[in-house]
């Protein structure tokens, strides 16, 4: 199993090499050139550095920084595609840029305004081929969230919107064969005019849609049941199965302990995973991100509220780790486990002078 990882790290990382090119790569100094060419994976974070400044830094995965690109203001998540190696931050909600960083060095970085009355929700994610970007967006005078259509073919221009047949729409994610978008309708109302007020805290609407990604027609709608409707589908990410893992913020009573965890698919219910009371009680009513690692079949999750970093067995939902990290923020699949960040700087065991924002993406060939 190790040596097997370790040959399919070495791919990943001559992969990212062939991708960024020679001309990166020789731009580098000496210590961030070594540290790229003895890595097994390079990851992706934003970040505010101690000037009040905001940017995106590509890391090894012994968290060396190795490239940074400055930004306007502060981002969230982040979509990259391996097809053209272009990584794209959305700026947090009700931020309305997404900076599009070409990591091949072969273009300067593209800016996309928001469309008028609509904002970025802080995520989004390419189709399998890196022909569209897709946004996860707020239609706010209209009370619902959409998905904004770009082509990565021209420019990143706006080319349409679909439905996401719900409202507060966070993150978002599309199946490994392109058919299908999948939505993570948070239900919480919000308008650029109360800035991050949630306005609809007593009659919340959280969901998960799935959404042909040909034509934004409807395919499944699961509604949380009426005594969850205070739990926020937040973040998603697929496993090598199909299913998709969704992890949820509560917005009741601090001493409820709701499920925070759970996956579906196609066709499927809802299930809800019952974690331990002390592993619950640990993240605190929010699981801030997730993210599936798929080689070795676990779930991990991180809790800033919590301080936690939890990682589950994918076949069975049983906790096989359960820490202390304290402000954890973003995790990602590693070649072994995951890679974890926090807000005071930490990222895999190194210490930067920068606050790590709440995402990491993996800058890789493979989900």
């Amino acid at each position: 199993m190790r040596a097997a990882g370790r040959s399919s790290a070495a791919i990943e990382r001559r992969a990212f090499l062939r991708m960024a090119g020679v001309a990166f790569v020789a731009a580098l100094a000496p210590r961030p050139s070594f540290a790229l060419s003895r890595t097994d994976a390079v990851f992706a974070s934003g970040y505010r550095d101690r000037d009040g400044s905001f940017g995106i830094a590509v890391l090894t995965e012994d968290g060396t920084v190795i490239d940074r690109t400055p930004l306007p203001a502060r981002s969230h998540g982040m979509a990259f595609s391996p097809v053209t190696g272009h990584l794209v931050a959305f700026a947090r909600r009700p931020g309305t840029f997404a900076l599009v960083i070409d990591r091949t060095g072969r273009a300067e970085p593209v800016t996309i305004a928001a469309a008028e009355d609509r904002h970025f929700f802080g995520h989004g994610c390419f189709s399998p081929d890196g022909r569209l970007l897709y946004a996860s967006e707020n239609d706010f005078d209209n009370r619902r969230g959409v998905i904004g259509l770009y082509d990565a073919r021209d420019g990143y221009r706006r080319i349409g919107e679909y439905r996401t047949y719900g409202i507060g729409t966070h993150d978002l994610s599309v199946s490994d064969d392109g058919k299908l978008l999948i939505a993570a309708n948070g239900g919480i109302e919000t308008h650029p005019d109360f800035g991050r007020t949630k306005l609809n805290l007593d009659h919340m609407e959280p969901s998960l849609a799935l959404i042909d990604a040909a034509s934004g027609a409807l395919v499944e709608r699961h509604a949380l049941p009426e005594k969850l409707r205070r739990l926020s589908t937040r973040h998603i990410d697929l496993d090598d199965k199909g299913r998709i893992w969704f992890a949820c913020q509560y917005e009741g009573p601090r001493n409820d302990l709701p499920p925070l965890v759970g996956h579906f698919g196609k066709g499927e219910d809802l299930t809800f995973l019952s974690l331990p009371a002390e592993t619950t009680i640990g993240l605190a009513n929010y699981v801030g991100a997730i993210a599936v690692n798929r080689s070795e079949g676990l779930i991990g999750l991180t809790s800033p509220n919590g301080g936690r970093f939890v990682v589950l067995e994918a076949d069975n939902g049983r906790v096989i780790r359960d820490e202390a990290v304290a402000d954890a923020a973003g995790i990602a699949a590693a070649p072994h486990g995951f890679a974890v960040s926090s807000y005071d700087g930490h990222f895999a065991g190194r210490r930067e002078p920068v606050a790590w924002d709440q995402h990491i993406a993996k800058l890789s060939a493979s989900r």
